[in-house]
C-alpha cells in the first residue's frame, strides 16, 4: 500500500480503526509487533493502571526520571487536542514528521486478516517509537482495565494501580471487585505492586494475587504516605526513607497521594540500580505538567479545566473547589458522557455553583444538553443550555464578573474542546 505523505490523512486512517470497536486481548498486539520484528521484552517498563490518577502519576515519574538523566518514554491516553500528546520522550511530544513515519511503518505491518483496533495500533506505535529511540525506562498507562489491555504484554520493573472506583462497567464488568480483578491483571510474578486503593475487598484481592505470584505489595497509607503541610508543600514518608519540604506543581491536595505513589516507585527503582537523586525528585515534581486536570487557563475571571469524568473524580474536584472557595460566583460549564454516572457527577458539582452552562462535546457518547438540564432541575441554580463547547465557554465568560470562577468539566472530551477554544486550534478526533 502507498505510504501517507500527509499527516492529516494518516491520522484520519488511524482514527477510522475505531470501526473495529474495543477488543480486549493481547494476541493482536503481539502479532503486530512480531510482524514489525520488534522484541518488546528487551526494554524496561513501568506499568500504570487504575481508575483515576494514572496520568498524573505517569507524568510525575516521567518528569523526575528525565531530570535524573534517563531517556524516558511516556505513553498515555487519551489525548486532549492532538494525537501527538500520547507519545513523549522526556519533556517533548513526538514531532509531526516522526508521527507520520510511525503510522506508515505500523500500517505496513497490519495483516488484512487481523485488523487492529485503534488502541492496539496506537500501542504498537508506542512500542516501535520507544524501541527506535532507545527509551529507558518506558512508562505505559493502560487504556482501560489491565488484564486484557493492549499494554499488558510487558514484564515491568514495577506495576502501579492508583485506585479503584466504578467506571467503564460496560466493558470491565459490574462491581468494584470485578473491576479490581481486571486491573489486577497488571500484577506479574515477582514484580512489585504499588497501590493507592482503599477498599478492603479490593485490597484483599490484590494481596491474594500478589501472594500467588510472589510479588511484593506496597500500600499507600500503610507502607508509605504523603502528608500535606502548608502552601502546597508536603512531606513523604517512604518505604526506605523520608523527604521533607517537597513542592508539587500539580494543583489539588489529592495530588499528594499521587505523588506518594510516584515516589514509592522511584524508591523501588533506586533499589534496582537506578540513580535518582533528591534534586531530580524535587525538580521533577516542580516541573510536572499534566494538562486538563485543574489546569488554570486565565486569571480574571479565573478559568479552570478539569476532566472529572466519573463520580470519584468529581468528588475530588468538588473538594478542591471548596478548599479554594473565594467570594465570587462559581460558573460551571459541563459536558458529560451519557454512559457515565451522570446523576452522581451532577450531585457532586452542582451544589457548589450558582450557574451551570450545559454543553455537548462532539462525541457520539455525549449526553444531550436537554437531558442534563432536566436532571439539574432539583438544584437551586441558574441553568443555561449551549450545545457547542466553545459557545458555552463564551457564554460563561460573558456572565462572569471580577472574582468569579469558571470551571469547565464533566469529561476529557469537553476539556479537549475547551483547550482547542482557548488555544485557537483545531484538534484531532478524540477516542
Amino acid at each position: 500500500m502507498a505510504a501517507f505523505t500527509d499527516l492529516a490523512q494518516a491520522t484520519a486512517w488511524v482514527f477510522d480503526l475505531q470501526k473495529f470497536g474495543i477488543k480486549f486481548g493481547l494476541s493482536s498486539t503481539l502479532n503486530l509487533l512480531a510482524r514489525l520484528n520488534l522484541d518488546h521484552r528487551q526494554s524496561q517498563y513501568l506499568h500504570i493502571a487504575g481508575t483515576n490518577g494514572k496520568g498524573s502519576v505517569a507524568a510525575m515519574l516521567s518528569a523526575t526520571l528525565t531530570r535524573a538523566g534517563y531517556p524516558v518514554g511516556l505513553y498515555t491516553s487519551p489525548h486532549l487536542v492532538h494525537f501527538q500528546e500520547r507519545y513523549r520522550l522526556g519533556d517533548r511530544e513526538i514531532s509531526a514528521p516522526r508521527l507520520l513515519d510511525l503510522i506508515n511503518q505500523v500500517r505496513e505491518a497490519v495483516a488484512e486478516v487481523e485488523p487492529p483496533t485503534f488502541f492496539e495500533f496506537a500501542t504498537a506505535m508506542a512500542f516501535l517509537y520507544f524501541s527506535q529511540e532507545k527509551a529507558c525506562p518506558i512508562i505505559l498507562e493502560t487504556g482501560m482495565g489491565g488484564r486484557l489491555d493492549a499494554t499488558n504484554i510487558v514484564e515491568p520493573l514495577a506495576a502501579v494501580i492508583t485506585n479503584i472506583s466504578l467506571d467503564h462497567q460496560e466493558h470491565l464488568g459490574e462491581g468494584l471487585k470485578t473491576i479490581a480483578g481486571e486491573k489486577a491483571g497488571v500484577i506479574k510474578p515477582g514484580v512489585p505492586l504499588v497501590t493507592g486503593a482503599r477498599q478492603k475487598g479490593v485490597l484483599d484481592l490484590f494481596a491474594l494475587r500478589c501472594r500467588e505470584v510472589k510479588a511484593p505489595m506496597y500500600l499507600r497509607g500503610r507502607d508509605f504516605r504523603a502528608q500535606g503541610r502548608f502552601r502546597g508543600r508536603f512531606a513523604y514518608q517512604g518505604l526506605f526513607g523520608e523527604i521533607n519540604n517537597l513542592t508539587l506543581n500539580l494543583v489539588g491536595r489529592h495530588q499528594y497521594g499521587n505523588a506518594a505513589l510516584a515516589l514509592a516507585v522511584l524508591e523501588i527503582l533506586k533499589r534496582q540500580g537506578f540513580e535518582i537523586g533528591e534534586d531530580a525528585i524535587r525538580e521533577g515534581l516542580l516541573q510536572t505538567r499534566w494538562p486538563g486536570r485543574l489546569e488554570r487557563i486565565t486569571q480574571d475571571p479565573r478559568v479552570l479545566l478539569d476532566g472529572a469524568h466519573n463520580p470519584d473524580a468529581a468528588r475530588i474536584l468538588a473538594q478542591t473547589l471548596m478548599q479554594t472557595r473565594g467570594n465570587g460566583r462559581l460558573i460551571l460549564v459541563l459536558g458529560v458522557m451519557a454512559d457515565k454516572d451522570v446523576d452522581t457527577i451532577l450531585a457532586r458539582l452542582l451544589p457548589l455553583a450558582q450557574t451551570v452552562v450545559f454543553t455537548r462535546p462532539q462525541y457520539f457518547r455525549a449526553a444531550k444538553v436537554e437531558d442534563l438540564a432536566a436532571r439539574a432541575q432539583a438544584y437551586n441554580l441558574e441553568i443555561i443550555k449551549v450545545p457547542q463547547v466553545a459557545g458555552a465557554i463564551r457564554r460563561a465568560q460573558e456572565l462572569a464578573g471580577p472574582g468569579d470562577r469558571i470551571v469547565v468539566s464533566g469529561s476529557l472530551y469537553t476539556v479537549g474542546e475547551a483547550k482547542e477554544y482557548f488555544e485557537g486550534v483545531t484538534g484531532d478526533p478524540k477516542i
